[in-house]
């Protein structure tokens, strides 16, 4: 599985799921900071890759139907400092390779994981 990992994210991110056998690249890797929504989303559909985010404009299904990009993370945490991140995102790892990711989206918060995706009747 490939992940993209959005500039408003610690470029460690990337460092942990190439640390579990993923691919990530960074939206500074390939120079595409200040990007629009909409290009970026495109840029990740293209790719194949997941994308792991704080906006959480791509939360909003109607904009951005989970089941039309590969996946997307959005990381919706009470604290943006990079350690806390750094630690919220870590304790998915390991539901990368257990739940549906491919053409759903994910709301993480430090206690729950929501799972939205093709398959929901809502």
């Amino acid at each position: 599985m490939q992940f993209k990992i959005d500039e408003n994210l610690p470029l460690e991110i990337a460092d942990l799921l190439v640390g579990a056998s993923y691919d990530a690249k960074t939206v500074n890797d390939q120079q595409l900071q200040g990007i629009k929504d909409p290009i970026l989303i495109d840029v990740c559909r293209t790719e194949h890759r997941v994308l792991v985010t704080l906006d959480t404009d791509f939360s909003d299904i109607r904009a951005y139907p989970p089941e039309e990009f590969t996946g997307i993370i959005v990381l919706r945490v009470g604290s943006q400092a990079k350690n806390h991140v750094i630690k919220v995102f870590r304790s998915i790892i390991p539901l990368i390779s257990r739940e549906p990711l491919i053409q759903h989206l994910w709301i993480v918060e430090e206690t729950k994981v929501r799972i939205r995706g093709k398959d929901d009747d809502s």
